[in-house]
């Protein structure tokens, strides 16, 4: 029996969340595409996967037809680089007979000589520089000189079997700016990456990458998003929620606060999700924060996601409860993540989240707020997909989560922007109501898949000795509707003023 040869290992383009999309990197030897419009970030993956063969001990080339070796030294440069002796740059410029005007009114001087003699320097440089990777940009200036899609077809074709006899893996960059309908590259080449950019009508551009294909070889499917930043390509894999399970006892975790334990049935349960709404400035924020202390004080770790609130005014209001977040944070049992929905995609707060979950092992989660966090989607029904992967990957971290939802309107009838009641394995609703004169606050829980839990409402009080929650509001009928009919008794069952 004939033994099966083994598989080379894959040569890793250097982009951590890429080359997990890519399942380990790029099959060795073959030709890939990378596409996208101009500044999506093509030259800086395309350097990022020369010095990660760099540092695998392997010589790179890198063959620019649009840019010149100084700019490229200088982009390199920007992101702290230095491309060494490992990397070579080829510069291929136009000959210098073809600035002359008469050689460029020449019938003699054809697109097919001047295209031939850019194949032969091509080549050239490589069997001078013996790389092991290769980066072509652009694919654009030979599509432009090939004139022809039969004739561009067959260049790219020559040019991969002689790639293919050098052993080489090949990175074909194209910008785009020729033909964005020509398909020719992407029948040839062994894999295709696209680089999107978008711009909203307000907030920084998103930038995201789809696989399109990879021969004999399973990826990681679907839009991620990334960002360039200073050091290179940061890419954030798709949550997938069903890659992530793990098995843990799911115990019930206490808020330091009897009465709000005893509304709940004992406490929240590790490992589920809860919805926390009502309107602005009903406590909704400190409510979370309290079970976030409860959690440090028990010795596990906890982190807030803050899109709303300024960090220093939390810190200030909690500071004025006895509640010392900073101290917490200082220790290293706190995160407090002050977030701009406008400079953030989802794909990168998802990252933010799992980060704190996979590697501070983060055990209750604070997400203040989903209007927030809205703010940062595109559209409403991926919020809900993006909100669904993370809570289930949370969940089966053995995390608890609290999501905040700040619903429109103060008193009556509300809205929330958007529906996410079900997503959620604990309901807790707040409430402002009149009563002798005075405005108040009411708390209940309106679903709990885990155990039982009251079906009462409290009143909640929030003041510089903290959360207070009253007795069940047996006396009063239409406390959720904002103004509540005494039906028996007196005001014995309100909290009395402190």
């Amino acid at each position: 029996m004939t033994a099966q040869p083994k598989s080379l290992p894959k040569a890793q383009i250097g982009v951590e969340g890429l080359d997990d999309i890519l399942a380990g990197g790029l099959a060795p030897g073959h030709v890939y595409l990378l596409e996208g419009s101009p500044g999506t970030g093509k030259t800086t993956i395309a350097l990022q996967f020369l010095l990660a063969g760099a540092k695998a001990g392997e010589t790179g080339l890198y063959i620019t037809m649009s840019e010149t070796e100084a700019e490229l030294r200088d982009g390199a440069a920007s992101h702290g680089w230095s491309l060494d002796d490992a990397i070579h740059v080829f510069e291929l410029v136009p000959p210098e007979n073809l600035l002359d005007d008469e050689h460029q009114q020449s019938l003699l001087y054809s697109s097919d000589l001047e295209l031939g003699e850019t194949t032969k320097a091509v080549f050239e440089a490589i069997d001078r520089a013996k790389p092991v990777r290769i980066v072509l940009d652009s694919l654009s200036e030979i599509r432009l000189l090939a004139q022809s899609s039969l004739r561009y077809r067959r260049q790219i074709l020559a040019m991969k079997h002689y790639f293919a006899k050098q052993g080489a893996t090949v990175l074909m960059l194209d910008d785009l700016t020729t033909d964005t309908n020509d398909k020719t590259v992407h029948s040839l080449a062994h894999g295709v990456i696209r680089l999107e950019e978008m711009t909203p009508t307000y907030g920084a551009e998103r930038r995201r990458l789809r696989v399109i294909k990879y021969r004999g070889q399973s990826f990681r499917g679907g839009f991620h998003d990334f960002t360039i930043v200073e050091g290179g390509v940061q890419v954030f894999p798709r949550l997938i929620s069903s890659e992530h399970k793990t098995g843990f006892a799911r115990t019930v975790l206490t808020s330091g606060i009897a009465e709000l334990d005893a509304l709940l049935g004992g406490g929240i349960e590790k490992g589920s999700s809860t919805l926390v709404m009502g309107p602005a400035g009903s406590g909704k924020s400190l409510l979370a924060v309290q079970f976030a202390v409860s959690a440090v004080q028990r010795g596990e770790k906890a982190a807030l996601f803050l899109f709303d609130e300024e960090l220093s005014l939390l810190l200030d209001r909690t500071r004025l409860m006895g509640l010392d977040l900073e101290g917490m944070c200082a220790a290293g049992n706190l995160f407090i993540e002050q977030l701009d929905a406008a400079e953030l995609s989802p794909g990168e707060f998802t990252h933010q989240v799992r980060t704190r979950v996979d590697r501070q092992g983060v055990k209750t989660i604070v997400i203040d707020s989903l209007n927030g966090y809205q703010s940062a989607m595109p559209e409403e029904q991926f919020l809900i997909l993006h909100m669904h992967e993370l809570l289930q990957y949370l969940n089966r971290q053995g995390a608890s989560t609290f999501l905040l939802v700040a619903q429109h309107g103060l008193v009556g009838d509300m809205q929330a922007p958007v529906d996410v009641t079900y997503l959620a394995d604990t309901v807790i609703l707040l409430r402002y109501f009149e009563a002798f004169g005075q405005v108040r606050r009411a708390l209940s829980v309106i679903k709990k898949r885990f155990g039982s839990h009251e079906n009462t409402i409290r009143e909640i009080r929030v003041d510089s000795r903290g959360i207070a929650v009253g007795e069940p509001l047996r006396a009063f009928q239409g406390v959720l509707r904002g103004v509540p009919v005494m039906v028996e008794g007196d005001r014995a069952a309100l909290l009395e003023d402190r």
